[in-house]
């Protein structure tokens, strides 16, 4: 659909807007008194979270690159149907193809509590013949309300089963990554990167000093991020997923990934909810079988 066919079947005056932002890709403006949010139906991305009388909660790059078939840096993207580099085919794309297509608004509305739904879905689309021969339907639906709240649901509509893994790879936007702290992760275990010794945390607080990937395993946690500069707390909350990963690139290697831009590292902390170990939690669907990841974000 274009622009004036969006805004004809589900805009809703004052709140729901569709127009094209940079690079021409489609975007959806949601306001309502409780928050405002803007989302890219390139890759279903929200790149835009703010409550009313809060911070942005996202995190942007202003290097980020807005074209069709390339990733879209910060806010939450998308990660299916495979978690990071694809297990066998290196020259695939890091992280899946959902968030490299354009996905289809199916519904928008406006809930009882004041917040607004909005749902986008693909089904089977072409990239999938070359990356992911199966039959399927993924959905994306976004609340934006006092909490903004994510669910990445597939369903198999294919005749035979198939195992995939998923992100909701979010980006947090944090005065400065050196002062703040995240709760939620004493005593769990982790790998580093792609690792194979497992590491348990001891300390109650893991504070951000280096260049961290670690992946959190076995945990449904919710997780807290103290941000003293920004006085607040952002609380991640998740469900379907057993892996947390938190995300920094730190200076060194920030400076070699051309969309952070400078400095930009510092003012972002990712934490994911996340399928991505065999054996863990990655989803295995029969015919017929559907399986969802859900994220809340809330500011205390």
């Amino acid at each position: 659909m274009n622009i004036e066919q969006l805004n004809n079947k589900y805009g809703i005056a004052g709140k729901v807007v569709f127009s094209n932002g940079k690079g021409g890709l489609q975007t959806v403006t949601i306001s309502n008194e409780l928050a405002t949010a803007v989302l890219s139906i390139h890759g279903a991305h929200v790149m835009h979270y703010q409550p009313a009388n809060q911070q942005e909660v996202l995190w942007m790059s202003d290097k980020s690159v807005f074209e069709e078939g390339k990733p879209i840096r910060g806010g939450i993207p998308l990660c299916f149907p495979w978690f990071g580099p694809h297990a066998s085919e290196s020259a695939f794309p890091q992280h899946g193809f959902a968030r490299l297509i354009n996905w289809e608004v199916t519904n928008v509305e406006s809930m009882a509590d004041g917040a607004t739904k909005l749902e986008l879905e693909i089904n089977t689309p072409d990239v999938a013949k070359t990356y992911f021969n199966y039959s399927f339907i993924a959905r994306l639906t976004v609340t934006v309300g006092a909490k903004l709240q994510v669910t990445l649901s597939v369903l198999n509509i294919d005749n035979k089963p198939f195992t995939y893994s998923d992100a909701l790879h979010t980006y947090f936007n944090v005065s400065d990554v050196n002062e703040i702290s995240i709760d939620g992760l004493r005593t769990a275990t982790y790998y580093e990167a792609f690792g194979t010794e497992l590491k348990r945390q001891e300390e109650p607080l893991l504070n951000i000093v280096r260049e961290e990937n670690r992946r959190y395993v076995n945990t449904t946690a919710d997780c807290i991020i103290y941000d003293k500069g920004l006085n607040r707390k952002i609380r991640v909350a998740k469900t379907g997923s057993k892996v947390t990963v938190v995300w920094n690139p730190g200076e060194a290697n920030a400076k070699t990934i051309a969309d952070i831009g400078e400095n930009g590292h510092k003012h972002f902390i990712c934490v994911e909810a996340v399928n991505a170990y065999e054996g863990i939690d990655m989803i295995t669907l029969q015919p017929g079988e559907q399986h969802s990841l859900f994220t809340t974000i809330s500011v205390e």
